[in-house]
């Protein structure tokens, strides 16, 4: 079996392929009994006529047909409830295990791959193209196999009835049935990959225009930004226009078509009675389910335009998650040490260049960071600091040079081993809007509430937190409910509930005031509780807060 963070985008659908296929049955037995149930009553009614103005009334079988027109019409309505109900179910389902498919297998690749891909861009895979294939086979298979189903069910009634009509339907099924929505969707792959393009560009300049709008307002730029948005729009909706052309002409061919269909299986009907003694209700019976196999194929069109839309969508999706990691884990990870003496992190040698750049950022760095000592990394803008965290994290390796966890090479784990070692604080630690547990709780799931007590009075929240609403209060998002040092300190606690022995901060005190940064510092050697320390930081740092400082420059680390 493959891995979650491996399985294909099918696999998502198969694991729900019981409801896909009762909502697939459901559907077909709705179609059938909605067709069976007009013709049915058309020849009722036309032989109902018949009798009653040949004098037959009190020899004629009302009761068959009138109890078959009940029973067809409680099975329709029947099956359309729960074909309702099973597809909703299935769509709902489909929704959910997409996203947690897209996030499962994009998350290892950021941020060396995603990196290249502008977060309204993600964004727009994430909400529109999902939203396209998730509801792929309620909106497009199922429709178009159970027209299938219903089509062949109607061409065997008629060979029964009479032959010639069932050639004539299945002319009609060709040509209107799949000649003219594939008419309506040619081109299809490239018009929809155009579509759903712009309508990711639009995606992406609102959600940038929000997420800047401070920066555009100080600028005065919100005018240009708006010329963007507006021309972003014009193409969406030109877009748009020409999809509903070709949905448009479809449905105008198919009037045409279904209209000349229908005159042409009256007149054979009319003909099969006169010459060939077909009883009037049978000839009525094939007219009135031409009749609803017509109303019927007038959905193909839409029902093809939005299959060719789930499969761009589709392919869309697997073009961002396809691309390999920049870190994978090795053919068989080997266990970690847990014997023999106990030496930290060590960095030998390390040589790292971006793909594209002749100049590395980091060249020869040497780093020793012994169990329990703190060591801070100061640097200028661009000296390597970030790439260093991003080493030592695993989400890039080096070109040249080892990265060492107790004397053991970080490439030979699994990324979840060493991940397992670190607690990590990144820059701009956001605050999620939910609970002060349930913030918290992302550094550890399984904490009960005296630990994250015990957190919160390792970081000096916990009397803001009984004077607020305790663990159950709201934080709003991004931290909208609470002051920066607050969020800031909120970050660490999150890191502190893991248990790892190595403690990876980055920037802790990015946006914090001098008094404010200084009191987070002063109480972080006893926050740590023993463990190793790796800061990140461009800050100065007050006396006793970690035992050695580094500048990195010139790609290697200068003790200060």
């Amino acid at each position: 079996m493959k891995h979650a963070s491996e399985a294909p985008l099918s696999s998502v659908f198969a694991a729900h392929r019981l409801r896909l296929v009762g909502s697939v049955v459901l559907f077909s037995v709705t179609m059938v009994a909605g067709t069976a149930l007009l013709g049915l009553s058309g020849g009722f009614l036309t032989a109902s006529a018949l009798a009653g103005l040949a004098g037959l009334g009190g020899s004629f079988n009302f009761f068959s047909p009138s109890a078959g027109i009940r029973a067809l019409t409680m099975v329709r309505i029947v099956s359309r409830y729960f074909e309702k109900l099973v597809g909703h179910d299935a769509t709902l389902r489909i929704a959910r295990d997409l996203r947690v498919w897209f996030f499962v297998r994009a998350l290892p690749l950021a941020p060396g791959k995603l990196g290249n891909t502008r977060t309204g861009e993600l964004l727009a895979r994430l909400m529109g193209d999902i939203a396209e294939v998730d509801g792929l086979f309620v909106r497009a298979i199922g429709p178009l196999l159970a027209m299938g189903v219903v089509t062949v069910a109607a061409l065997l009634a008629a060979w029964l009835v009479y032959w010639p009509a069932a050639l004539l339907l299945l002319l009609l099924a060709l040509v209107i049935g799949l000649w003219v929505p594939l008419l309506a969707v040619r081109g299809g792959n490239r018009g929809e990959g155009e579509r759903a393009q712009r309508r990711a560009s639009l995606r992406t300049l609102a959600f940038e225009g929000l997420e800047g709008a401070a920066d555009l307002l100080a600028q005065q730029a919100q005018g240009r930004w708006i010329v963007q948005v507006d021309e972003a729009a014009r193409k969406v909706a030109g877009s748009d226009r020409h999809r509903r052309r070709h949905l448009l002409t479809a449905q105008l061919l198919h009037g045409l078509c279904a209209s000349a269909g229908l005159v042409a299986i009256i007149a054979l009907a009319l003909d099969g009675h006169a010459a060939h003694g077909l009883a009037p209700a049978l000839a009525a019976a094939l007219v009135f389910m031409t009749v609803a196999l017509l109303e019927l194929w007038a959905g193909a069109g839409l029902a093809w335009q939005s299959l060719v839309a789930g499969r761009v969508a589709a392919a869309r999706l697997q073009a961002i998650v396809e691309q390999a990691p920049a870190v994978s884990d090795p053919s068989r990870p080997q266990p970690l040490r847990d014997a023999g003496p106990m030496t930290g992190l060590s960095l030998h040698g390390v040589r790292f260049a971006w793909p594209g750049q002749a100049r590395p950022v980091l060249d020869g760095l040497d780093l020793d960071l012994a169990p329990g000592q703190r060591i801070a990394i100061g640097g200028d803008s661009g000296s390597g600091k970030s790439t260093l965290s991003l080493l030592i994290l695993r989400q890039a390796d080096p070109q040249a040079g080892q990265l060492l966890w107790n004397g053991q090479d970080l490439r030979e784990l699994a990324l979840a081993q060493w991940h397992q070692q670190l607690a990590w604080m990144p820059q701009g630690a956001p605050v999620f809007a939910g609970t002060l547990a349930e913030n918290l709780r992302l550094g550890d799931a399984g904490a009960d509430d005296a630990r994250l007590w015990e957190v919160l009075e390792r970081v000096r929240l916990a009397d803001w937190a009984r004077a607020t609403g305790g663990l159950q209060q709201w934080l709003g998002e991004n931290g909208a409910t609470v002051s920066g040092g607050q969020a800031r300190r909120l970050a660490l606690a999150r890191a502190l509930l893991r248990p790892g022995p190595l403690v990876l901060l980055d920037e802790p005190t990015e946006g914090l005031d001098v008094d404010t940064a200084n009191a987070l510092l002063a109480d972080l050697p006893a926050a740590l509780g023993g463990r190793s320390l790796l800061m990140i930081t461009h800050d100065a740092l007050p006396a006793g807060v970690v035992d050695v400082q580094y500048r990195l420059q010139g790609g290697r680390l200068q003790r200060q």
